[in-house]
């Protein structure tokens, strides 16, 4: 009788410490879900439904008229702006990072929806080429949510999603000016596309976050972890970008850098000597009758009144600069620039060409054996038709893992850049 009496009590007891333990757990994810809650209920989140429904419904309407990939690089271009709304909720959450490189886990699920993008245009050029371009160039645009400030290396916000429309805005173009009077909905597609960005995106961050996202007080949950990394404080996604291949490692080692007992060759010791210290050799101006619309080599006459052109000196415009046919030349480089000019390298051997500066994008386009260092641009970085090109990005900050693509035939390396008496 006392046995059976003592086991109730203990069973008793037990169910009583099981309630109190889930008392304990519910009241301490309590306060983590109303926080989440009222972030949801922000006026700048519930404007971001509004717009979101509105923009991004009327382009989904658009692309289920066309069907096919354009629907399904459109659908990606939804889960993007989702993930961004997450992104706006849990940074009112927590506190702000650091810097970009703490930033790497909070970014991540956006950046795995842009590579999705990507993806989609790569390999052999797919239907619809243009929309897909498109939609994969536009999507940097959502980046400025990972804004932490002017010393982070991304514009403002509102000046980001400016910037990143631009390139997204070539192949638009493209779209447009193919289905003009063939179909009235890629058209349509088309216009609904630019209206999500310019004006919908830039107008929404100009008035709610031109600043960048509300972060959270000091001293509370960080989230520059992912979940899945939480346990591990190395994981690669609190990090920078990796290191390039060890190949490429010594290419653009600095003065303060040791030194190999075997002494470079080739374009490796021009890198070197370029890294080492600055190149001041300008670029001469020319006028707009000498754009690169205008070029010899793209009048039709045949090869052999190629060395005409060869000695045809850098042109520039207020449109961007044009560097063509220098053969033998390790000392290009560009000084006077700004990040609204294009550069376009076209027919180069054996040179090199330092871009000093940020400019919306560079195209290298016929080049053999030849070498560009640049530091920054807005939109891409494109190589065409090139055999022996080598790349070096000086990084002054840690690139953000969506802006590093697919590079193939050469070598592509980052290296951060060293400032003296900064």
């Amino acid at each position: 009788m006392e046995v059976a009496l003592v086991e109730r009590l203990e069973a008793a007891v037990a169910r009583l410490e099981a309630a109190v333990a889930s008392g304990a757990s519910l009241a301490s994810t309590a306060p983590r879900d109303f926080d989440a809650l009222e972030a949801r209920s922000d006026p700048a989140i519930m404007a971001y439904d509004e717009f979101v429904a509105e923009a991004v419904g009327r382009l989904t309407a658009a692309a289920e008229k066309i069907g096919g990939k354009v629907l399904d690089a459109t659908k990606v271009l939804a889960e993007a702006f989702a993930v961004a709304k997450d992104m706006l909720v849990q940074a009112k959450q927590h506190q702000k990072p650091a810097s970009m490189a703490d930033a790497q886990g909070f970014v991540k699920p956006l950046s795995d929806v842009m590579a999705k993008a990507t993806a989609m245009t790569e390999g052999r050029r797919p239907d619809y080429f243009n929309h897909l371009k498109s939609v994969a160039d536009s999507l940097p645009a959502l980046a400025w949510v990972a804004f932490l400030g002017k010393d982070c290396g991304m514009s403002f916000p509102t000046a980001h999603v400016e910037e990143s429309w631009q390139m997204a805005e070539f192949y638009n173009n493209k779209v447009l000016v193919e289905y003009r009077n063939k179909d009235p909905d890629h058209v349509e597609w088309a216009k609904a596309l630019k209206d999500l960005y310019m004006p919908g995106l830039r107008d929404y961050v100009k008035k709610h976050y031109p600043l960048g996202p509300v972060w959270g007080p000091a001293g509370g949950a960080v989230v520059s972890q992912p979940k899945a990394a939480a346990p591990t404080p190395k994981a690669p996604a609190v990090k920078a970008p990796p290191p390039p291949a060890p190949p490429a490692a010594p290419l653009f080692s600095t003065e303060k850098s040791p030194k190999s007992s075997k002494p470079k060759e080739g374009m490796s010791a021009v890198f070197q000597e370029i890294s080492s210290k600055p190149v001041t050799a300008g670029l001469r101006k020319v006028t707009d009758d000498m754009k690169s619309k205008n070029r010899a080599d793209r009048s039709g006459v045949v090869s052999s009144t190629a060395p005409a052109p060869a000695a045809a000196p850098e042109k520039t415009s207020r449109a961007g600069w044009v560097v063509e046919n220098q053969v033998g030349k390790k000392t290009l480089a560009i000084d006077d620039c700004d990040s609204r000019q294009s550069v376009y390298v076209y027919g180069c051997k054996d040179s090199v060409l330092q871009v000093n500066g940020k400019v919306n994008n560079i195209t290298v386009d016929k080049c053999t054996k030849f070498g560009i260092v640049f530091k920054d641009v807005v939109a891409a970085f494109e190589i065409v038709n090139c055999n022996g090109v080598e790349v070096q990005c000086q990084v002054e900050h840690a690139l953000p893992q969506q802006y590093i693509h697919s590079f193939k035939d050469g070598q592509f390396t980052t290296s951060p850049v060293s400032h003296s008496g900064a």
